[in-house]
């Protein structure tokens, strides 16, 4: 149990606030030249205070908005939390720093945090992109949409290409390997939900061993990635 001096956190992304991730491209695919450049000009610039997540789910959504949140202010992979440590958990959130040790999941590891995957696999559990931070990686622009002191603007900036295709694979052998000498996932039911209780940074140290070993499948084409 949380306990009421637990912080919860949850993540707030917004993928559609941007030109290159998979919700972006979905949505565009098949528009010609004229329908995209209004696309682009309709796109909602991302405001910490009221814009929704996207695909996070209802819980995601119910934290968000409760009363006494706080919000990281990046555009595309923000974080929402609540609880006595949610400020200083959210707090300068880098923008060229989507999910690494400037993000709130930099924090949540030197905070000892756990994982709850609640009816969801470990395709998405976003910890593992910490790992990515962690050796050597490719990098890429990323692109999104902001509220300037004189309106909507677009902004960019240069981070790690951000790769989840393989998160399953890598869940899998964490919980079949002898990682660290043990098995600390704790396994059960929330409902109707199949859930798993993860410590974050014995899943991240996995995973950075895991990946220093070798990524061994072709990556995804690059721009991608379900985060941006």
């Amino acid at each position: 149990m949380l306990g009421s001096d637990g912080t919860l956190v949850v993540p707030t992304f917004t993928p559609g606030n941007s030109l290159t991730s998979r919700t972006y491209l979905a949505r565009t695919r098949g528009m010609s030249k004229r329908q995209l450049s209004a696309h682009h000009a309709r796109m909602t610039p991302f405001h910490a205070a009221s814009t929704p997540s996207e695909g996070m789910g209802a819980i995601a959504e119910q934290v968000r908005t409760a009363v006494g949140a706080a919000r990281s202010d990046h555009p595309q992979t923000s974080f929402a939390a609540l609880g006595p440590g949610a400020k200083r958990t959210v707090a300068h959130h880098a923008r060229d720093c989507l999910l690494g040790e400037r993000s709130p999941l930099g924090r949540l590891y030197d905070g000892d945090a756990d994982i709850l995957l609640l009816g969801v696999g470990f395709e998405v559990c976003t910890a593992f992109h910490l790992a990515e931070y962690r050796l050597p990686a490719p990098t890429r622009r990323y692109d999104c949409r902001v509220m300037g002191r004189s309106g909507p603007r677009w902004t960019s900036f240069v981070d790690v290409d951000l790769d989840d295709s393989d998160f399953g694979e890598l869940g899998r052998w964490l919980e079949t390997s002898t990682h660290h000498g043990r098995d600390p996932v704790a396994r059960g039911r929330v409902g109707a939900a199949d859930s798993r209780l993860i410590p974050l940074r014995w899943a991240v140290d996995g995973a950075v061993a895991w990946m220093a070993a070798g990524r061994n499948r072709p990556r995804i084409p690059t721009g991608q990635a379900d985060r941006a």
